[in-house]
């Protein structure tokens, strides 16, 4: 069911101030960005070999990302894995009784659908499901 991480979504208040640990200390290769106005957040796109570290910056306080800086500070949001079928692993999640935080999956960052798992039910960790438009 799961092919891979897809990648690591860490929240920064900014993302011109973050970039430089990424792309200039670490090295990591800057692959550009976008924004998901559904979900209220300027994502950049650094390749950690197979795996993408995006950046989260949110578009505003009340957005999901600005919620979490405000209650935690920077740091990890989220952890994606890539799926072949969406729709197959939401069916098989929420049948192992994991709540989805939406009723079908929704447009993320480079036109993947995205499905996020409650973190309450994946021991306190953002779980997001993607897959590539491609494959539906």
């Amino acid at each position: 069911m799961i092919e891979q991480i897809d990648h690591i979504g860490i929240a920064v208040p900014s993302i011109e101030e973050a970039l430089p640990l990424f792309r200039d200390i670490l090295g990591l290769a800057y692959e550009g960005d976008d924004l998901v106005e559904e979900q209220g957040v300027r994502v950049a796109f650094l390749r950690a070999g197979q795996v993408m570290i995006e950046l989260l910056e949110p578009t505003g306080p009340d957005t999901p990302v600005g919620k979490f800086l405000s209650r935690r500070g920077p740091g990890i949001h989220h952890v994606a894995m890539r799926t072949g079928d969406i729709h197959a692993a939401r069916e098989r999640v929420a049948g192992a009784g994991v709540r989805l935080l939406s009723d079908a999956p929704r447009d993320g960052a480079h036109g993947k659908l995205i499905s996020f798992m409650h973190p309450k039910d994946t021991l306190g960790v953002l779980l997001e499901l993607t897959q590539r438009r491609h494959e539906e």
